[in-house]
């Protein structure tokens, strides 16, 4: 089954139109292949191509590369997180490898940008985990006390400065976290895409129908032709477990989003003018929500259980309405008609809020499923998965590896069951919250 992506995503239409999209139409033969061109996959083939620049490399995705879960997402590149997953890690600990790895990825990312000098609409303003409930007073506390022990600057709002700094009335708490960053992720990947080296080639709209390996070599089949690899690495994200990688330790979850128009003089003079500013939930199921650079409000306020190949437009115009309610529970001056686009995208996730990083045979990699967090974690996955299948090693891969490995899954149908149950249940806890 192909991935049919909807073509309403803003991040992406505000794109010139890509050419020359090369298709897979033969048989063909490579040293390196990745498949899956997010920040995961590019990354992985920028870095191939920095090692191995007399090497074949060849990097492959199903739909166009970028334009996934990649340039999808809501353009938050975290320092931290607070709901990372459904049993989140609560010991110092393991807290603080998980930050590690987030500091890595905004250095990788900050990296990437300084040396291609690339434009994304980048803001180290922070972030805010927000809440209408004063009674999350209590989260955020122990949350703070958290980001002490570990050194965060970071502090703790409440409804009128909220209202200064947001322009809504709708939140009566939050802790500010000076560390987020801000960023348009379709320029982003747009830019990873546009600085590959010469030694990669890159072939769009090709969905690997299967895959195995034989006499040490790896055979890809597609729909017009097939590619023989010495080397692999799998970096398709949500989409690994239909590939029947590490299938017993992720899952893919469907989220939808919607943004506005760019508000008018008026309209954003009638919410106080602010900056530019992100806010993501304090309850799991609860709105991200970010004004953006050019004046538009982003809002993504669903996450199921769904096809990941496909949603219709009856479906998302369902999420859509959803979507809107939100927005005009925080800012209810704003026109009904605001809402200029929706989309879908999928994200990956584990049991326990870790990511997949690993060797699985000789000459196979994989790197994905970050609970949310790909932009910087992906980034930087992706770069060291390469340095690890050279048999190379590296601080980065040893502060990666010394964290919680991803646990065990139930097989379905108890799997979906078990999601579906919690989502409903964080959904309730979050009602007020959407």
């Amino acid at each position: 089954m192909e991935v049919v992506n909807d073509s309403n995503c803003s991040w992406i239409n505000d794109l010139n139109k890509r050419s020359n999209i090369q298709i897979i139409s033969s048989d063909l033969d490579c040293e390196w292949l990745i498949v899956g061109a997010g920040y995961t996959g590019l990354s992985a083939a920028r870095k191939l191509g920095q090692l191995y620049p007399n090497k074949k490399i060849i990097l492959v995705d199903a739909q166009l590369a970028g334009e996934g879960a990649s340039s999808r997402n809501s353009g938050y590149l975290v320092d931290t997180t607070l709901n990372d997953g459904f049993t989140s890690n609560k010991e110092l600990e393991n807290y603080k490898k998980k930050a590690d790895i987030y500091k890595l990825g905004i250095e990788a990312v900050k990296k990437f940008i300084k040396e291609h000098q690339v434009d994304c609409d980048w803001n180290e303003c922070g972030k805010y985990f927000a809440s209408s409930k004063e009674k999350d007073k209590k989260i955020l506390e122990n949350f703070s006390e958290t980001l002490s022990k570990l050194g965060f600057k970071h502090d703790i709002l409440f409804n009128k400065d909220l209202k200064k700094k947001l322009g809504t009335n709708f939140y009566n708490i939050a802790l500010y976290t000076k560390g987020g960053i801000l960023l348009n992720p379709g320029k982003l990947v747009r830019a990873m895409i546009d600085t590959l080296s010469e030694n990669v080639s890159l072939y769009e709209n090709s969905f690997l129908l299967n895959w195995r390996k034989l006499n040490g070599i790896i055979n890809c089949d597609f729909k017009n032709g097939s590619i023989k690899t010495k080397k692999i690495i799998f970096a398709t994200n949500g989409f690994l477990k239909s590939l029947g990688i590490k299938k017993n330790y992720n899952f893919p979850i469907t989220l939808t989003a919607s943004m506005t128009r760019p508000l008018t003089d008026e309209e954003f003079k009638s919410i106080g003018e602010p900056k530019e500013w992100g806010v993501l939930p304090i309850r799991p199921m609860g709105a991200t929500i970010r004004m953006t650079k050019d004046k538009r409000i982003l809002i993504r306020n669903t996450a199921e259980v769904h096809n990941p190949y496909k949603m219709s437009k009856i479906d998302l115009d369902k999420r859509a309405i959803k979507q809107k309610i939100g927005i005009k529970k925080r800012f209810p001056q704003l026109p009904d008609d605001i809402i200029q686009s929706a989309w879908s995208g999928i994200v990956s996730r584990t049991r326990n809020s870790s990511q997949i990083f690993e060797k699985l045979d000789d000459n196979i990699f994989v790197a994905g499923c970050y609970n949310g967090s790909g932009i910087g974690v992906g980034t930087l996955f992706g770069e060291q998965i390469a340095i690890k299948a050279s048999n190379e090693n590296t601080k980065e891969i040893e502060i990666i590896e010394s964290r919680n490995k991803p646990t065990w899954l139930p097989p379905q149908p108890f799997l979906d069951l078990g999601i579906k149950a919690r989502l409903f249940y964080e959904r309730i806890r979050a009602r007020s919250e959407i």
